[in-house]
């Protein structure tokens, strides 16, 4: 019998099926962290449109909060009525703790804003602009950790030509404000 020829033969076959199972690991590896990628991707977006659909709401009620005869109820349902909750909680479960950081603060800051139009705070009002603008800048904070984590790319409001997330340069109402430093 002849060892060599046996030696090689068992070192080939031991070297093949350590290189396909090896390979098999690493094709499935990568198809779950794309799938984990296209989970993730979905929940962010489920959470900042329920977040959107939520903001709009409140929007329609500070509109004319005369028109509603108690405002904390509607107030509080349009945060249930846009699942805002339950995106909240898959945001929680699948988030990188940065985006559910960055998430977790946009949804107090939401709150905030339902809890001053519920106290019968107006569009136009400075107790509505005090709650609204803190929460848009968490928005676009949100914005930029999904982006971060998604994509490696960063965004600063510079990119838009703006002073910052929150828009007060932008409002027809604080911009008068900050102009002349209050």
């Amino acid at each position: 019998m002849d060892w060599g020829t046996l030696v090689a033969t068992v070192s080939g076959g031991s070297i093949a099926i350590t290189g396909t199972v090896l390979a098999d690991y690493l094709r499935h590896r990568r198809e779950d962290d794309r799938g984990v990628g296209a989970r993730r991707r979905t929940v962010y977006i489920e959470f900042i449109s329920a977040a959107g659909v939520c903001h709009a709401r409140l929007r329609q009620i500070a509109q004319n909060p005369d028109g509603e005869t108690d405002l904390g109820p509607v107030t509080r349902a349009a945060l249930s009525d846009a699942g805002i909750y339950e995106a909240r909680e898959r945001l929680f479960i699948d988030a990188t703790t940065a985006v559910a950081g960055a998430g977790q603060t946009m949804f107090e800051q939401l709150r905030a804003l339902q809890r001053a139009i519920a106290a019968g705070a107006s569009a136009s009002s400075t107790a509505f602009h005090d709650a609204h603008h803190p929460y848009i800048a968490a928005v676009w904070e949100y914005r930029v950790a999904v982006r971060e984590e998604l994509e490696g790319r960063s965004l600063s409001p510079a990119a838009f030509g703006w002073d910052g997330w929150d828009g007060t340069d932008r409002c027809a109402l604080c911009r008068p404000a900050t102009a002349s430093g209050a």
